[in-house]
């Protein structure tokens, strides 16, 4: 029998009340997700002959199960999972969830207990992910935006810092005319991919498997990206953690951007020090070249600029940007016209 959203909403929420109280909601998401993982690979690859991730021997959600009740709980899932990360070359995704943290899930006897509580959460029978697909629905994928939707609002923070909406993503998805892809050869790219979902929809908009790159500045938000891909089908998809406006990762042969068919991106709105570590003027990528460089103290126009330098020369691209760049003044009118005049707005 499927699972049911709610049946899982629920019990992901009940989890998160195990961990409140030690810290604010942008930390417990990493708890709490990070189990979700591992749960969902263990439900779904263990003990599967060449599975697309393997879930080796003292590294699947079985072992952490085993720990209930013991007094080194914690230390202990921190080696389980370290096993799970070492075995599919994961890195460093699962390095803000420290289950052995003390001052955050508490000391001795109370550690013990809050973990121990929030392991027999994700072991109900309820939470079997063997098969993901109800009715054609990604149920553990609406379960993602679920928590991120619910943990931007706990924490105060805006909930584009984690997710783009999915109906927002579908238009975006359009709009570049993904549907158009025949190749798996060609390619997606989201410069600020925070958790991938924006990236995730767009490809899903295709019926082929087209290729997958990303790029995140923030490490716990990467580590997200990285976990969503895995948990929605696309487990060799790159995304890397960096500064994508002074340190871009993709590369052609030459040192320039790599370019892609198509690229997404919702960044960060109106960002203040964006030419941090790096000096637009001299831009080693001459994204700005024929357009003019954005004002030092608002970034939107360098992410639009860059967009377009890691695009084909056919490549569609959309960005979600605050409507200020419709109307502001000086240099980001220049850019303006700059892109008009060269016929690289549609």
């Amino acid at each position: 029998m499927a699972i049911k959203k709610s049946e899982l909403y629920s019990s992901l929420w009940k989890s998160c009340d195990e961990l409140r109280g030690g810290m604010d909601a942008s930390q417990y998401k990493n708890y709490v997700l990070v189990l979700l993982f591992v749960k969902y690979v263990s439900d779904r690859y263990a003990g599967v002959e060449d599975a697309t991730i393997e879930v080796p021997e003292g590294g699947g959600f079985q072992d952490i199960v085993n720990l209930k009740g013991k007094p080194n709980i914690g230390e202990k899932i921190n080696e389980i999972i370290t096993n799970l990360a070492t075995a599919n070359e994961l890195g460093n995704i699962f390095n803000d969830a420290d289950f052995n943290d003390a001052d955050k899930l508490g000391k001795g006897k109370e550690m013990q207990d809050r973990l121990s509580n929030l392991v027999a959460i994700f072991e109900t029978p309820a939470l079997n992910f063997s098969k993901n697909r109800a009715d054609g629905d990604d149920i553990l994928g609406d379960a993602y935006e679920y928590l991120m939707r619910n943990f931007a609002t706990q924490s105060g923070k805006s909930k584009g810092q984690f997710y783009t909406p999915a109906e927002v993503s579908r238009v975006i998805a359009k709009v570049i005319g993904i549907n158009t892809a025949t190749s798996q050869e060609q390619s997606i790219y989201d410069p600020t991919c925070g958790s991938g979902s924006l990236l995730l929809k767009a490809a899903d908009e295709t019926d082929i498997k087209i290729t997958i790159y990303g790029q995140e500045m923030d490490n716990a938000t990467y580590a997200l990206a990285r976990m969503n891909m895995i948990l929605h089908g696309h487990p060799t998809s790159e995304i890397w953690q960096d500064n994508t406006l002074s340190n871009p990762y993709f590369k052609d042969d030459q040192g320039g951007l790599k370019t892609f068919d198509f690229a997404v991106a919702n960044p960060p709105f109106s960002v203040k020090a964006w030419s941090t570590g790096f000096n637009p003027e001299k831009d080693d990528f001459n994204r700005f070249d024929g357009y003019g460089i954005p004002p030092i103290k608002n970034g939107d126009y360098a992410f639009l600029l860059h967009l377009v330098a890691s695009l084909k020369p056919h490549g569609k691209g959309a960005i979600i940007l605050p409507h200020g760049v419709l109307f502001r003044g000086n240099a980001e009118a220049d850019i303006r016209k700059n892109l008009i005049q060269q016929k690289i707005i549609k």
